[in-house]
Parts: structure tokens; C-alpha cells; sequence
């Protein structure tokens, strides 16, 4: 706690110092992700040097916010996973018939992981893959939600538990993505791929 002789030492020029040091904090922590996103697609193992050299910033700076290869992976998987969240808010999730909307969500989805797919890259060997699941949650819930709303409409299955259709949504996408890799899938077939094979797989089957 200050005391009182301290408080009348503190100035106006010192008040300022603090805010204008977090938002250079800020720009700098803005500038290394950025950089590390460009740098992970180019090379998943790219040196921490170049990314802190591509940000314009000492590795002092990059270390100084990001003191492992792990925090700053974290980092730019937070930041990736946000701007995923963002564009699937953009595809009106929770409007019309709920299969209709999980076709949206696995097309878009599938999209968005083939551009970002670099960062499986980058993370693995890094980041755990729990750690990695950890960061699809805010996804995730969104899956979850249209999956919901499908049962309660009828048109997804009710008798498997809830959390095992997400697991499954999530496996086959990031198991798309892998055969893609390995050239067993062609990209331009994936979205019709993922849609029907999900589709079979989460609606209610018709009574003979």
C-alpha cells in the first residue's frame, strides 16, 4: 500500500506511464501473434528468433510475453479459435431448421480448420492434445447447441449421449484434414464428404 508521502511523490506524467506501458504491452503481444500466424503457415517449426524478428521485436520483448514455444502456440491458438467462433456467429446458427444449420457448421468448419491447418502443425509435440481440444470449447458449445436443437425438433438421434456426438463432429473434421494431408481425400470433396457422413451418422433413423 502507498503511503501518503509516496501518493504525494506519484505526478501526472507518472499516472500516464502505466497505461501508455500496458498499451505498448498490448501492441506488442498483437504484433508476435500476428507474426508467429504468418511465420507457423510458412514453417510449423520456425525459430522463436524469426518470429520476434518478423514482429520487429528482441526476443527480450517475444520472451518477455511469451517465455516458452508453448505459451506463445497457446496464444496463437486462442487467437485463431476466436476469429473460427466469429465467423461461425456469422452463419446464423440458431435460424431455420436445425439440420440445415448443421450442414452450414460443417461446411464452414471444414473451411475454416483446412485454412488454419498449419497450427495442427505447430502444436503438435507442443500443446496436448486435451490442451488443443481445450481451446475448441467456445466452437464446440456452438455444435453442441444446433445438435440440441436437432433432437428437439426430431431430426437428430437421442440415443447416444450428447457429448460423444460433439467428440464425433470434432474427430472426423480434424480426421478430414489428415487424409486430406495424405492425399486419400481430395479438398474439393471434403465439404459433401463431411456433410453426408455426419449426417448418416447424427440423424434419427425412420421406423421400417
Amino acid at each position: 500500500m502507498s503511503t501518503p508521502s509516496q501518493k504525494a511523490r506519484r505526478t501526472p506524467a507518472a499516472d500516464r506511464e502505466e497505461p501508455r506501458r500496458r498499451a505498448d504491452a498490448e501492441r506488442s503481444i498483437a504484433a508476435i501473434v500476428a507474426a508467429a500466424i504468418d511465420c507457423f503457415r510458412q514453417d510449423p517449426n520456425v525459430s522463436l528468433t524469426a518470429v520476434a524478428s518478423a514482429a520487429g521485436v528482441s526476443r527480450v520483448t517475444l520472451y518477455a510475453h511469451f517465455p516458452s514455444r508453448e505459451a506463445l502456440v497457446d496464444a496463437v491458438l486462442d487467437h485463431s479459435v476466436g476469429q473460427a467462433d466469429a465467423a461461425l456467429q456469422a452463419q446464423g446458427l440458431d435460424e431455420g431448421p436445425a439440420d440445415e444449420a448443421f450442414s452450414r457448421l460443417v461446411r464452414s468448419g471444414w473451411r475454416i480448420l483446412e485454412r488454419h491447418a498449419f497450427l495442427l502443425a505447430a502444436s503438435e509435440g507442443v500443446i496436448t492434445p486435451a490442451r488443443r481440444r481445450a481451446h475448441h470449447e467456445k466452437v464446440l458449445a456452438r455444435v453442441e447447441r444446433v445438435l440440441v436443437r436437432g433432437q428437439a425438433e426430431g431430426v437428430f438421434r437421442t440415443d447416444l449421449p450428447l457429448p460423444w456426438l460433439v467428440t464425433t463432429f470434432y474427430s472426423l473434421l480434424h480426421a478430414a484434414g489428415a487424409e486430406t494431408d495424405a492425399r486419400h481425400l481430395k479438398v474439393k470433396d471434403v465439404p459433401d464428404i463431411l456433410d453426408r457422413t455426419l449426417s448418416s451418422i447424427l440423424r434419427t433413423t425412420s421406423p421400417s
